[in-house]
């Protein structure tokens, strides 16, 4: 359906840098009010007219930000895309911009996909996180909304030291409002996340094993910036032993796992019951520039938000020629990397965060420090 060196599947755009929050970890560097160069009105309109050349079908578009609901003309922009035949997505923050009327809006207006962040398990991290009190709470309301509305809804998790060990409670309250999509990102150190905590790569394999096992639950998993995932469904897939019923002693043992994967996963089952299923995990190909891309809120185009490595700018050049010809987007979907990444025999389905080597390394296509496998695959 998607050929991802002609179209991307999903286009995030950055309508605005302004937001109410000061999150720790704020790729953005949020502040309160819009920054000069922030695209206008008009060339909003043209550059969602500019979508129209990858043809149908159209890839999502979902206004991000910032908050996108501070922009004055978001309804407008939202109602126009939607008539122009775009499933449109939004991801806004939970502040006194989220109300019932701008939900009913939003709904009426066509809107299908809305995500929000919920960065802990306990309403103190979460607040701790996001910088203001109470927010926790405004966000399980928020949530409870957007599900009494019918609006397909997923939570985003932002992974840190800091609130790692509360990833069974994210699962439990996913069970509790009947959301099935949680999206988890693992940290960059871009923007504010150069200050943040993050785990290790050992603990990242512990986290992906644990997410894994959440999908026997019913919940769609999503992960970001930690594409390995994959090479982890591959394994446990092909593994007949463990496919059908959980045993942690085993997968431990089997995968060389810290103690972190066993808190988690036995913290899950006392929370939520012994899982209702085998596993069902989903995975994709995409990756930062292939099969996603990113448009900053001054029109710079970037393979994803969280590596802003600039190939373009709408105002001034055609977003789907950068996409389809741009030397270092057509590399990245080639799976043209160095060092371990290059000859990984994952890297066409895995491929290793861009965006990680890129603020590590400064080399976009350099290997991914995250990831702890030693390639099989011919140097």
């Amino acid at each position: 359906m998607f050929d991802f060196n002609i179209k991307p599947i999903l286009v995030f755009w950055e309508t605005t840098r302004a937001c109410p929050l000061e999150c720790k970890h704020c790729r953005a560097e949020a502040i309160r009010d819009p920054l000069p160069g922030e695209l206008t009105t008009k060339e909003a309109i043209q550059f969602i007219d500019s979508l129209e050349g990858f043809g149908k079908p159209y890839p999502v578009l979902i206004f991000t930000g910032g908050d996108p609901l501070i922009r004055r003309d978001i309804f407008d922009l939202i109602e126009y895309a939607v008539k122009k035949g775009f499933r449109v997505g939004i991801a806004p923050a939970v502040s006194d911009l989220l109300s019932v009327d701008n939900i009913r809006r939003m709904k009426e207006l066509g809107l299908k996909y809305v995500s929000i962040s919920l960065d802990g398990g306990k309403a103190e991290t979460h607040d701790r996180i996001r910088g203001i009190e109470g927010h926790y709470n405004m966000t399980v309301n928020a949530l409870r909304l957007l599900r009494k509305h019918r609006f397909i809804t997923q939570i985003n998790t932002v992974v840190t030291r800091e609130n790692v060990h509360e990833l069974p409670y994210v699962v439990e309250l996913l069970k509790t409002l009947d959301i099935r999509i949680w999206e988890v990102f693992f940290l960059i150190r871009v923007g504010r996340g150069t200050d943040v905590n993050d785990i290790s790569p050992r603990e990242y394999e512990d986290v992906l094993h644990f997410l894994y096992e959440v999908t026997r639950y019913g919940i769609e998993v999503r992960t970001v910036e930690a594409p390995f995932y994959r090479r982890i469904v591959l394994w446990r897939k092909e593994d007949i032993a463990d496919y059908t019923d959980l045993d942690i002693e085993y997968v431990s043992r089997r995968y060389s796992l810290t103690p972190l994967y066993k808190e988690l996963v036995k913290n899950l089952i006392e929370l939520v019951g012994e899982p209702v299923s085998s596993p069902e995990p989903k995975i994709s190909r995409t990756r930062d520039g292939k099969g996603v891309v990113f448009v900053s809120y001054n029109g710079d185009i970037y393979p994803s938000g969280f590596a802003p490595y600039k190939v373009g700018n709408v105002k001034q050049e055609d977003i789907v020629r950068i996409y389809q010809e741009n030397k270092v987007l057509r590399m990245i979907r080639k799976g043209e990397f160095k060092g371990r990444c290059g000859y990984c025999e994952y890297r066409d389905i895995c491929g290793g965060s861009r965006a990680r080597a890129y603020a590590e390394t400064g080399d976009i296509l350099g290997e991914d420090p995250a990831c702890i496998y030693i390639p099989t695959g011919n140097r």
